[in-house]
């Protein structure tokens, strides 16, 4: 795809695709950890548009980044079936991306992905700046930590800075009052994850009313994990994707 930042890790007869889409102000390297992890699945991640690597490309809207993803799982689909895995916002993108081409899709796991169109969360922080690198200073602050801040180089600030534009587009997709797809109308296995940290109680509720919603979505909860359980859990994490790719085979 000219232009999109794109990294492969491929194994030895691999029996699936596993595509990667990282959330609001990250990067496909954070998953560099979950794919030393996966050892039966090519893994496929890729900085979406507006951000790192792919950052002269945005920022866009959620269909583009839907059009995006649509690109690499037709690629993949031509000789393996393909798996979706989402953190964050880029569970956003592949619940979109199953619905829209459920016979190419065979499943997706999400952790914690933003879905307040189906359950509100009311300690949302509700006042977006108007200054994009502010925001993504403020942003990172509040999701990872003020010291982590400290800890990142001038340079590293400055290129988490600079994607502030697309955080504050991926932030107005998901607090339009306007639901922007029918997890009811999802015809892939999907399996939504959390952690028992910050949101619990939360992601339990939401959890109940994923699943009433569509019997084709399963929930699960890590113990002792964060909100960064693709860095911090990995291995929990790469345990449940293969469980559940051999659940959906079986």
């Amino acid at each position: 795809m000219p232009g999109l930042a794109v990294a492969e890790h491929r194994v030895a007869n691999p029996e699936a695709a596993l595509i990667c889409v990282h959330g609001a102000l990250d990067r496909a390297g954070s998953f560099a950890r979950l794919s030393r992890r996966i050892t039966r699945f090519d893994v496929i991640a890729y900085d979406r548009r507006g951000y790192q690597g792919s950052r002269d490309l945005g920022p866009v809207d959620l269909a583009h980044h839907v059009s995006d993803l649509r690109t690499l799982v037709e690629r993949e689909a031509n000789h393996q079936p393909v798996i979706l895995f989402g953190h964050s916002f880029g569970g956003v993108v592949t619940f979109a991306t199953a619905i829209e081409i459920p016979e190419l899709v065979r499943l997706v796991v999400n952790y914690e992905s933003p879905l307040p169109w189906v359950l509100c969360r009311s300690n949302v922080h509700a006042i977006l700046s108007t200054d994009p690198a502010d925001e993504a200073e403020r942003f990172f602050r509040r999701i990872v930590s003020d010291r982590a801040w400290q800890r990142l180089g001038e340079a590293q600030r400055e290129s988490r800075r600079l994607d502030g534009g697309t955080l504050l587009t991926d932030l107005a997709t998901v607090r339009n009052e306007t639901a922007p797809f029918d997890l009811a109308a999802l015809k892939v296995p999907a399996t939504y994850v959390h952690g028992d940290g910050l949101g619990e109680d939360y992601f339990r509720a939401l959890s109940v009313i994923l699943e009433e919603l569509n019997p084709l979505i399963t929930t699960v909860e890590i113990e002792h994990a964060s909100h960064a359980a693709h860095l911090q859990s990995s291995a929990q994490l790469a345990t449940l994707i293969h469980q559940r790719w051999d659940e959906t085979c079986a």
